[in-house]
């Protein structure tokens, strides 16, 4: 089968659609330490009942570890600790912890488990979050952005305001439309 430039161009502005509505659907960020060295990546995938973000990791201590999405996307001050990215994305102004009972924020996540090498690679599921304007769900992809927090310690799910999990690790800024 022979194709014509015509065809071709036809095919591809049909795509064209597609391709940038897929990409508005995801969401991309390099993890960095508190050296602001990039030790990994966090992806985030937009779906129509949530978000799936996925972390692969390495150069974290061994053992588990709070991660929370914060309602800033900054990482700038990696030796400050990470405070400039705020607090935890939590439009709906929810008690922290996903045993609570006067939660979960928005920003809250199961633990991240980092292996003895300290790699860590794990899916969460969260539909409390989205990266557009979606009623119900906190938008990461707002004026200020958003960024994904990996603590020193484990979340307890339960006290406030995080869960126990101590000092912030590491650090990767939300960006839409990767």
């Amino acid at each position: 089968m022979r194709y014509t430039l015509p065809s071709l161009v036809a095919a591809f502005a049909i795509a064209l659609p597609a391709l940038a509505s897929a990409a508005d659907d995801m969401a991309k960020g390099d993890l960095v330490d508190a050296k602001g060295e990039t030790i990994g990546t966090v992806t985030l995938t937009d779906g129509p009942n949530g978000v799936i973000l996925a972390v692969e990791a390495t150069g974290l201590p061994a053992g588990p570890h709070g991660i929370h999405i914060h309602s800033v996307g900054t990482c700038e001050d990696a030796s400050g600790g990470f405070k400039a990215s705020k607090g935890h994305v939590n439009p709906g102004e929810a008690a922290h912890g996903l045993l609570n009972p006067d939660g979960p924020d928005s920003g809250d996540l199961p633990n991240l488990i980092a292996h003895e090498d300290g790699t860590a690679t794990a899916e969460f599921f969260s539909d409390r979050i989205a990266l557009s304007d979606v009623e119900g769900r906190a938008n990461l992809a707002d004026g200020d952005g958003s960024a994904v927090v990996i603590h020193e310690a484990r979340d307890d799910q339960m006290s406030q305001p995080i869960g126990g999990a101590g000092a912030r690790i590491a650090c990767a800024v939300i960006s839409a439309g990767m």
